[in-house]
C-alpha cells in the first residue's frame, strides 16, 4: 500500500504521509516514497507545461500525527553502517525539500517528533494545529537527531533555545512552539488543512519564477556572509527581467489589473 497520498488542486499539491496505524513513523519505505513523489513534482514543474505546474506543496500526515518520529522498531536492530545509511537517506530527503523549486508548507496536524519535526524543519515554513506537540526526543533513546535536527532547529530558533530542546528531549505545545519561532502560525485543528491550502494558493497565484528565485536566494544566502548573499539577490533580481512573468506582472500593475502568471 502506498504510504504517500498525493492530491492536486490547481497549482497546489497536497502530500499526506499515510501510515496512521504507526503514527506515520518514518521507515525506509516512507522516506523513499516521499523522496520519489517530491522528485516527480519537481520534474513536472521543470519539464512540463509551466501553466499547469505545481507551485506550492502542503505536507501533512494522516490521522492524529504529522510524523511521530522514525520507526523505533526498525532502528533498534540497526548496525552502525545501517544507521549511517538511514541518516543519509533522511538528510537527502530534507535537502530535497529545501532545494525544491516551489515552497513546501508543513501542516503539522498532531505529533511531530524526532524525524517528523526534522522533516517539518526542512519545509519553508510550518503551520500547526493547536493540539500539535513537537520535539526532538532522541536523547531519551540514547541517540541524537539524525536528519538535520541539531542544525536546522538552531538556525530557526537560535542556538541556546535549540540546545535546551535537544538536550532535554522534551516536547513543546503548539503555542510554545509559536513563541519560540519554531512554527509560523497556530490554528484550530479542524481548520489547519484549509488554512495551509489557502496560504499555498496565495503563493501559487504569484510569479512562480520569482518565488523560486527568492527561495534559492534565501536558502543559499543564509549560509554565507551578507555581502555575497546580497550579490546572489542582485543576480537573481536582474535575471528575472525579460521573463514573460516580469512583463505580465508589471503590465498588470500599471493597468490596475490582476496578473495571471504563465511561469515563463
Amino acid at each position: 500500500m502506498a504510504t504517500i497520498e498525493r492530491t492536486q488542486s490547481g497549482h497546489v499539491a497536497t502530500l499526506t504521509i499515510n501510515r496512521p496505524d504507526k503514527l506515520n513513523a518514518l521507515n525506509a519505505e516512507v522516506l523513499a516514497e516521499l523522496r520519489a513523489t517530491l522528485a516527480g513534482l519537481v520534474t513536472e514543474s521543470t519539464t512540463g507545461d509551466p501553466g499547469c505546474a505545481t507551485r506550492a506543496v502542503v505536507l501533512t500526515g494522516a490521522g492524529k500525527a504529522f510524523v511521530a518520529g522514525a520507526d523505533i522498531a526498525a532502528m533498534a536492530a540497526m548496525t552502525t553502517t545501517e544507521a549511517a545509511r538511514f541518516s543519509e537517506v533522511g538528510h537527502a530527503l530534507c535537502a530535497a525539500l529545501e532545494a525544491a523549486p516551489f515552497p513546501v508548507l508543513a501542516a503539522v496536524n498532531g505529533f511531530a517528533l524526532g524525524g517528523g519535526l526534522e522533516l517539518a524543519l526542512a519545509c519553508d515554513f510550518i503551520l500547526a494545529a493547536d493540539t500539535a506537540k513537537v520535539g526532538l526526543p532522541e536523547v531519551t533513546l540514547g541517540v541524537i537527531p539524525g536528519f538535520g535536527g541539531t542544525q536546522r532547529l538552531a538556525r530557526r530558533i537560535g542556538l541556546g533555545r535549540a540546545r535546551e530542546l535537544v538536550y532535554t528531549g522534551r516536547m513543546v505545545t503548539a503555542e510554545e512552539a509559536l513563541r519560540l519561532g519554531l512554527v509560523n502560525e497556530v490554528v484550530p485543528g479542524a481548520e489547519l488543512l484549509a488554512r495551509a491550502t489557502k496560504v499555498a494558493e496565495q503563493i501559487g497565484a504569484v510569479g512562480p519564477l520569482a518565488v523560486a528565485a527568492a527561495k534559492r536566494a534565501m536558502l543559499h544566502g543564509s549560509e554565507i556572509a551578507l555581502g555575497p548573499a546580497c550579490e546572489l539577490e542582485r543576480q537573481a533580481f536582474a535575471g528575472l527581467f525579460g521573463t514573460e512573468d516580469q512583463r505580465t506582472g508589471m503590465a498588470a500593475f500599471l493597468a490596475k489589473q490582476k496578473a495571471t502568471f504563465a511561469g515563463k
